[in-house]
């Protein structure tokens, strides 16, 4: 089945692009969430005819994804969680936690724009954490793990001199 995509789909195309799909993904998947339309001589005029409006609406998403990038340069989030002797978490530090310290903060991000690929933080220390704004605009934090026993307090000291204090609660 061949489509007409009206967005960026991953691994598939880009705005505008004619690809094949299988019938049942165009059909109930991609069509009937405004993503696609099928490849018909009357659709390819109608789209041509919306090019330039949806191009318009996809530049606009990646200036506001590139505003929001701006605003999350240089930011360090400060976490206290219980930890081990050898600074192994009680649990762990996962995409939810960080969300919730950048919303408290003033920034709103959801959970699904941050990306852990090496899964859920499970140590004190720092790390760099990447938030996928767009399909183009990438945003990287840093988060700072402290251990609440105040075993770390020096280097909290360091960070918490330019930067608030996010805890966990």
């Amino acid at each position: 089945m061949q489509i007409i995509l009206l967005q960026r789909i991953v691994n598939l195309g880009k705005l505008g692009e004619t690809v094949d799909v299988k019938p049942g993904y165009g059909r109930n998947f991609l069509i009937p969430q405004g993503k696609a339309l099928p490849a018909t001589k009357a659709n390819i005029e109608k789209f041509e005819a919306r090019r330039a409006e949806l191009e318009a609406e996809e530049a606009k998403e990646i200036a506001t994804a590139q505003e929001r990038a701006d605003a999350l340069t240089d930011v360090n989030v400060i976490m206290r969680a219980k930890s081990g002797d050898e600074g192994k978490l009680f649990g762990s530090i996962g995409t939810r936690d960080i969300a919730e310290a950048l919303t408290n903060s003033g920034l709103e991000v959801d959970r699904a724009e941050i990306k852990l690929p090496e899964g859920t933080l499970r140590q004190v220390g720092e790390y760099n954490v990447d938030i996928q704004l767009h399909h183009d605009v990438t945003a990287s934090i840093l988060v700072t793990i402290l251990s609440e026993d105040g075993d770390n307090e020096d280097a909290a000291d360091d960070v918490e001199d330019d930067n608030e204090d996010y805890s966990e609660e």
